[in-house]
């Protein structure tokens, strides 16, 4: 069996981002006087947004109006530099076009702001993706489906012929509450452990087994 539609979530699924966000994040710590953090650190971090990133890089306790301004002086760095290190794992491209020529239709499903998500989506893999979702203000992000519901109705999907693809915990529970099968990659920021954990329903090490997998062969 295989899949009309495929959900991917970004970070550690599609792109490789952690070195940008990492540096970007120990920058702010740098300049700030806090504690920097390892690479390793940073993978454990990320997958909620950048907000809750920022809130996790800082010391705890920090104040709500030095989070504010670590937050505002992250995303200025971050979007300066965010391409520097950054690109897609190996194999992806290649992949995702064999998948648009075998007809496949496929969206990004991100926790990064929608206004960052798209261009970054697009600068990486132009014309691949029908549509792309990030984060929107007063929405809630992933696991909660809102958004996952809603980038559904913009391409026609149904539970039915949907897979979701990602690499953490939160794209797993992202998948399995909006009802859709769920495939873990192992290439990813997180591993299969977290991924069973949160019910992912396959995993694939490499990208052409989850090539395999989303055409059922």
């Amino acid at each position: 069996m295989g899949y009309d539609y495929v959900i991917f979530d970004l970070d550690g699924t599609l792109l490789n981002t952690i070195d940008d966000l990492a540096d970007a994040g120990n920058r702010v710590c740098a300049r700030r006087g806090w504690p920097t953090h390892t690479v390793a650190q940073f993978k454990l971090m990320v997958g909620n947004g950048i907000p809750k990133l920022v809130e996790r890089f800082a010391p705890a306790g920090t104040d709500e109006a030095a989070l504010a301004a670590a937050l505002a002086e992250f995303s200025a760095d971050y979007g300066a530099h965010k391409e520097d290190k950054t690109a897609p794992y190996p194999g992806l491209p290649e992949m995702l076009d064999r998948l648009k020529a075998a007809g496949v239709r496929m969206a990004v499903l991100s926790n990064k702001a929608d206004a960052l998500a798209g261009p970054v989506v697009e600068h990486y893999f132009p014309g691949v993706f029908e549509a792309v979702q990030g984060a929107l203000p007063g929405v809630p992000t992933k696991p909660d489906p809102t958004l996952l519901y809603k980038l559904m109705e913009r391409l026609g999907a149904s539970v039915d012929d949907t897979l979701f693809v990602g690499d953490s915990g939160v794209d797993a529970a992202t998948g399995k509450n909006g009802g859709l099968p769920v495939c873990g990659v192992l290439w990813g920021f997180r591993d299969r452990t977290e991924l069973a954990e949160a019910g992912a329903d396959c995993y694939a090490s490499t990208a052409e087994e989850l090539e395999q997998i989303i055409l059922g062969k």
